[in-house]
């Protein structure tokens, strides 16, 4: 018996497993990050696809914008608060191709997007994600 068919998740269910995501991030990252913002689009901008020399915006699922500990200071004026884009197309090619959960992929993608941020080594987030499990 085949499972039922179930359209793709859209904007809010990857908005809703983000934030259920965002609850398990180690305390290790958590702590540079402050109040972050989660914003779920399609794709990424042109901008952004520019910016980051992709050759599609399908090369990018996850992006992590805001000032990093290196800049940061208490003189920093903020004027947009940190935020995570999550982009649900590239996602859930991603997801189709693998079969990898969609939750345990937007908890990866979100862990790496921060440590890449604040300047954390692969080996380093590796080790943060697994606490996270």
């Amino acid at each position: 018996m085949s499972e039922p068919f179930r359209p793709a998740p859209d904007l809010a269910e990857i908005e809703r497993l983000a934030e259920k995501a965002v609850a398990t991030i180690p305390a290790e990252l958590r702590k540079h990050t402050g109040d972050i913002v989660l914003r779920v689009e399609e794709f990424c901008d042109e901008e952004t696809e520019k910016e980051m020399d992709l050759e599609s915006p399908w090369e990018l699922m996850g992006l992590y914008r805001g000032i990093d500990m290196i800049r940061d200071s208490t003189g920093a004026v903020r004027t947009q608060p940190d935020m995570i884009f999550l982009y649900r197309r590239p996602l859930l090619d991603y997801w189709c191709e693998t079969g990898e959960d969609l939750y345990t992929l937007i908890r990866h993608v979100m862990i790496h997007e921060i440590g890449h941020h604040f300047g954390f080594s692969d080996d380093d987030m590796e080790h943060l994600e697994s606490l996270a499990e």
